[in-house]
């Protein structure tokens, strides 16, 4: 009789993987379906993506959606959020450093100012959120409040650049702020692909106008 060939059974090693908790399996799942419906809104409009779409699209049921959001404003308003609290953490920056000259505020802001609209995915998202408030009194009112505190902190920082300089300005600063913010949406309504968005630049032309 020949002896055996086979091969010898190894023992498998358990996975080392950490299991995750029921919070963090359901923060991962929501995550998924925010970055999905980004791209679902970008590629095929608000109008255009059901919620079915992103569900599938993220690989969960439409149950796993309804488990984390009310619907799709719910996830349009979240993406909102999101964007605004960022830049509202910059222009915090801004302001919150004590001793800063006009001219290094300026330049704070200038850096700022550069990044509007370079996302070109949050252009098209801008309009989309324009658009679907325009359509939507129960959305536009949430919308609004979010819109509210990012002209504030905008407000804010154009308060502080007229106020070191000892000169008053030709309007409310948050009236200023709600301006140049039209100002940057107005022209991503009119971006053209492969040519520099100017936002950044007119805004910071415009306000030194303004101070000077």
């Amino acid at each position: 009789m020949k002896p055996s060939t086979s091969t010898p059974s190894v023992p498998t090693t358990p996975s080392t993987a950490p299991r995750l908790s029921r919070e963090q399996s359901q923060a991962r799942t929501r995550e998924r379906l925010i970055e999905t419906a980004r791209q679902l809104f970008v590629a095929n409009g608000y109008g255009g993506t059901s919620l079915r779409d992103i569900a599938e699209q993220a690989g969960f049921s439409q149950g796993a959606f309804y488990s984390n959001f009310a619907g799709k404003e719910a996830v349009l308003l979240e993406l909102l959020r999101r964007h605004m609290e960022a830049e509202a953490l910059q222009l915090a920056g801004l302001t919150g450093a004590d001793g800063r000259s006009p001219e290094q505020l300026l330049a704070g802001l200038e850096a700022w100012a550069a990044t509007l609209n370079h996302d070109a995915d949050w252009s098209m998202l801008s309009i989309e959120l324009q658009l679907h408030a325009s359509r939507s009194p129960a959305f536009a009112a949430e919308y609004q409040q979010v819109w509210d505190r990012h002209r504030a902190a905008l407000g804010g920082v154009i308060a502080a650049l007229f106020r070191q300089l000892g000169r008053t300005p030709p309007a409310a600063p948050d009236e200023l702020a709600a301006g140049f913010m039209a100002l940057a949406h107005g022209l991503a309504l009119q971006r053209v692909a492969g040519r520099p968005d100017p936002s950044g630049r007119l805004i910071l032309l415009f306000l030194r106008g303004l101070l000077a």
